[in-house]
């Protein structure tokens, strides 16, 4: 059985944070559920609009590997001001599930109090919204259970790093070649 990764599209998102690595991690095999937290029609913010396979409220955790979080502004926002995505978050993290967030969307993980003397990496200008986190500001970023990315331009890594953590750093590693992607 594939394992499952959901990423939570919020009004504004990222579309090349969340799309590219959806595209990447199905090459893989993975099981990639697109999930609105409000709508199941989501505008980018490039104006793209994406429709979700399913609304957050219908994602049960205990059928999921791991949630993903693209930023983008102000999908970041939305993300960190959802209570019911904090809820989520929190349920993952109890459940030793894996959490990703790219961009500024690690301030989602810093509301939901799950990145507290981690090393986390962001888009520049939020290491003060990542609440108690040691910010690195590496393109990439990996501690326990958390991975984060620092913007659009590392999607690529940031799908790898995803596909490593849940057992594919080979299939990648294959895949990258093929895509003619230095890795």
């Amino acid at each position: 059985m594939a394992k499952k990764i959901v990423i939570i599209l919020a009004e504004g998102f990222e579309e090349i944070e969340a799309l590219a690595p959806a595209d990447i991690l199905r090459r893989l095999g993975f099981e990639v559920i697109l999930a609105g937290l409000v709508s199941d029609k989501v505008r980018g913010s490039h104006g793209i609009t994406v429709s979700a396979d399913c609304l957050l409220s219908s994602v049960k955790i205990i059928e999921t590997d791991l949630l993903m979080l693209p930023g983008g502004m102000p999908g970041s926002v939305n993300l960190r001001n959802s209570n019911d995505l904090m809820g989520l978050l929190k349920d993952a993290s109890n459940a030793g599930k894996f959490i990703a967030a790219i961009c500024a969307a690690p301030i989602a993980l810093g509301r939901a109090g799950l990145i507290k003397g981690k090393k986390v990496t962001a888009y520049p200008g939020f290491e003060d919204k990542l609440e108690g986190a040691t910010y690195t500001g590496d393109r990439i970023e990996r501690d326990g259970n958390i991975i984060t990315a620092k913007g659009a331009g590392v999607s690529f890594e940031f799908a790898a790093e995803i596909a490593s953590a849940l057992g594919k750093k080979n299939e990648m590693e294959e895949l990258c070649r093929g895509m003619f992607i230095k890795q």
